[in-house]
């Protein structure tokens, strides 16, 4: 994917639909890149202030697209694309987004949290949107880049292991694969956390889950 970083290569990987909507889209380099490659054939930029929402109209200019000054999902019809992405932002903000215009959310959405990737997982369980697809990419820090689609059925397949909480904090499809670079990843964050002697109850899960999958793939 041109002009991409690793982080955005893997999210425009996951989309190959006519229409669709970046959420914070900045200076659209997704959408560019979506559009310019064949993978897209309409993209909506959505920004919430003025100086992004310039970024995304000078970088869309004489592309099919449009850039509409909007608060998240307020910016979009029922129906009117085909699937949404939001990147870069902290998975509380992602989720408020979600959360206020439930019904405007399309078929496949792809996220990349900043950070809390947790807080997406479980709203993909209580939203009816299976976790399909799940990677990291190797950037300032790792990112993680989570792809739902809407389903009839009640439970995610992909959570059907014996550790529910080590699947939402680490990712049940990053578990399941169990590649070298993110089990490298998971030693090298629980030597981190082996230094604190007082931590947060919410660090304290997270340190307690990934001790718990390393000592089952250790046996």
């Amino acid at each position: 994917m041109p002009h991409l970083d690793e982080r955005l290569k893997k999210v425009a990987q996951q989309i190959r639909v006519k229409t669709h909507a970046d959420i914070g889209s900045d200076h659209a380099h997704l959408l560019v890149a979506l559009l310019r490659s064949g993978r897209i054939t309409k993209g909506i930029a959505i920004e919430n202030k003025q100086q992004p929402l310039l970024h995304s109209q000078s970088a869309l200019r004489d592309l099919n697209a449009e850039s509409r000054l909007a608060d998240g999902l307020d910016g979009l019809a029922v129906g009117a694309v085909d699937s949404l992405s939001i990147c870069g932002m902290g998975a509380e903000s992602i989720v408020s987004i979600l959360d206020s215009r439930p019904e405007r959310i399309p078929d496949l959405v792809v996220l990349q949290p900043n950070r809390r990737a947790d807080l997406i997982r479980k709203w993909g369980i209580r939203s009816g949107y299976h976790l399909v697809d799940e990677q990291i990419a190797f950037g300032h820090w790792p990112y993680v880049i989570l792809t739902y689609r809407i389903s009839a059925q009640d439970v995610d397949p992909v959570y059907q292991h014996i550790d529910h909480q080590a699947d939402l904090l680490l990712g049940p499809w990053l578990l399941k694969r169990r590649e070298a670079e993110f089990v490298d990843l998971l030693r090298e964050e629980q030597r981190y956390w082996q230094q604190f002697k007082q931590i947060s109850e919410a660090s304290l899960e997270r340190r307690n889950a990934i001790q718990r999958v390393l000592e089952r793939w250790d046996l």
